[in-house]
Parts: structure tokens; sequence; C-alpha cells
């Protein structure tokens, strides 16, 4: 998760013995950074640089391999679920499919497709039928998948342009340290884009762009609701240069009000390929159980229980 920086300063302490006399002790700071390899940008630039990325990449398609995880404090457990390979397609200004397939066997195990306000869900090993809107929310504990949004994934996979007539930017400089899984201290320099959008409720904060000053990329993003917590947060690794436009080969989504985790690695990527409308296409089969997300006929709680919809086997 993503934590305000703690700003180190003050100086190394002096230990004094008051019979033998003074003791200087001292240990080694290391820098934050080479301020050599730090790269500089004003807050015009990260927000050229934003909207000019968003202009450039107006599709992408791509085969990864998911890795889901599920729960938190809320499910009392985290469970880790099986990696299996996948399809992502993605078109602006806001057309989604991604497909999953059964590990070893390759069949078919979840298909979604998403015009950004509706979506469908086809799950063929529980031969089930979900379709729902994207802004409709639905907090199912046991079935935490099952409150995914294809929305989230969208606009966590093409980062949004800054709209000039509904938002505004400010910029951060934050520079302090993080921690590695063995506990060692690691320096962090980075460049914070707080995108401010106007709404029916006022000026509210609405997402955190993180830049790193090592390469001047994204590398990280929070997006916030109207209450201000954080609703998705996600993380961008292994930038490669495709098509001419650099893109993250790994993206890490983290819905932490759904406690659902998904990490999407590429092993084949195309920015900007051609994606007609029908590879948004999903008819709905024959003699399937169809769910209406939302549906107080159809709820959550009264759906059979089983394994999450979009993954196999756990861990």
């Amino acid at each position: 998760m993503f934590f305000p920086s703690r700003i180190r300063a003050g100086l190394i302490l002096l230990a004094v013995l008051p019979l033998s006399g003074c003791l200087f002790r001292s240990r080694k700071v290391e820098p934050l950074a080479n301020a050599a390899q730090l790269k500089t940008a004003t807050q015009a630039e990260l927000i050229d640089f934003i909207n000019t990325q968003a202009a450039k990449i107006q599709s992408i398609q791509a085969t990864v391999d998911i890795d889901t995880s599920v729960g938190g404090e809320k499910k009392g457990k985290v469970i880790d679920y099986q990696q299996i390979r996948g399809y992502v397609l993605a078109r602006k200004p806001s057309m989604l499919r991604m497909i999953g397939l059964m590990p070893i066997v390759r069949n078919k195990a979840f298909d979604m497709v998403s015009d950004g306000k509706d979506f469908k869900l086809w799950i063929p090993p529980k031969n089930r039928f979900v379709v729902g809107r994207n802004d409709v929310e639905t907090h199912n504990l046991k079935q935490p998948l099952e409150n995914l949004r294809p929305q989230a994934i969208y606009e966590a996979l093409l980062i949004p342009g800054i709209d000039p007539q509904n938002e505004i930017a400010v910029m951060r400089n934050e520079t302090g340290t993080v921690t590695d899984a063995k506990g060692h201290p690691l320096p962090r320099a980075e460049y914070l884009l707080d995108v401010i959008r106007n709404t029916s409720q006022g000026w509210v904060l609405s997402r955190v762009i993180v830049f790193s000053r090592i390469d001047l990329q994204p590398h990280r993003q929070l997006v916030y609701d109207g209450k201000g917590n954080v609703v998705t947060n996600a993380l961008y690794l292994d930038y490669r240069e495709s098509n001419g436009v650099d893109f993250p080969w790994q993206v890490e989504i983290s819905r932490p009000e759904e406690e659902y985790d998904i990490t999407l690695t590429c092993v084949k990527l195309e920015v900007n390929p051609p994606l007609p409308d029908d590879k948004f296409l999903l008819q709905q089969p024959a003699g399937v159980e169809v769910v209406h997300l939302g549906n107080p006929e159809t709820s959550a709680a009264s759906r059979p229980r089983g394994n999450s919809p979009l993954i196999g086997h756990s861990h």
C-alpha cells in the first residue's frame, strides 16, 4: 500500500561518557539517491507527459499471466489462486475484454466484456452469465471477485489524461525511505501529481499519480472515491517500448474495499492494434443461469457458493 514519506532530518547523536571523556559514535547514512541519477520535471511537464501518453495509446492487446488473491481484514484470511493464462483487449474510450483460461486444459474459465457503462461476465465452469452496471456496487465477502468491475481494470491499464475542463493537478516532490521485504531501508525519490476533480459535491481528490525520479515514468496510481477512500491502488512495473510507446509489462491492481488483487504480467503485448467492434461482443449462451447484479431477486447471497468465478483453484 502507499504511505506518505517520513522526512529524515536531524543530527548524528553524540554519545558522551561522563567519567572517561567523550566518545563520538557515528553511523553511515546512505544517500536517498545519487543526485546525478535523479531526473527533474516541472508540474506542467508531468501533466503534459500524462496527456501525451494518454493520447498516444488508443488500444492494447495482450497475452497475460493472471495472478489473483482475495481476502483481507473483512474476510479474515487471504487466498491466493493458481496462476492462469489470459487475454486482455482494451480500446478507447472505454471498451474492455478480458478472457481467462483454465490451468492445463486451457478451456475458457471466464469471458468478460465492458463498454464502460455495462458489463457481461460468462463463467462456463459454473454455467453462469452475469450482467450489471459498472457503477452498481456489490459487496459479497464470500465471493469477492463477483464485486469485480471491468472499468476498474480499464482505468488502471490505460491511465487517463488530465481533463483541463474539470480537473487540476498539483505536483509534490517527496523523498524518504521505504523498506524491502527483509526490512532493509531503500531510498525513494518521487514526484506526486495530485489530480483534483470538480464534482457536484465540489472539488475532490480524484487520483494521485506517482512518478519515479529515476525514469520519470508513472509507477503507481491511486484512485479515490468521493469520500477520500482509496478504491484502486495500481502499481506499474517493467516498462518496455512497444510501437513507439513505453508501456508497463506488469500491472498490479489492488481493490482494498472489495479485498481482491489482480496482477497482469504480459507475455505478449501490442500497442494500438486495430480492434473492431466484434472483438467486444459477448452473446449470452442458451440455457445458462443469468444473474443480474443489483437485482434483489438474484442477490449475491442467493447464488450458489464455490470457488471464485474468475479463477480455478486456490493454493
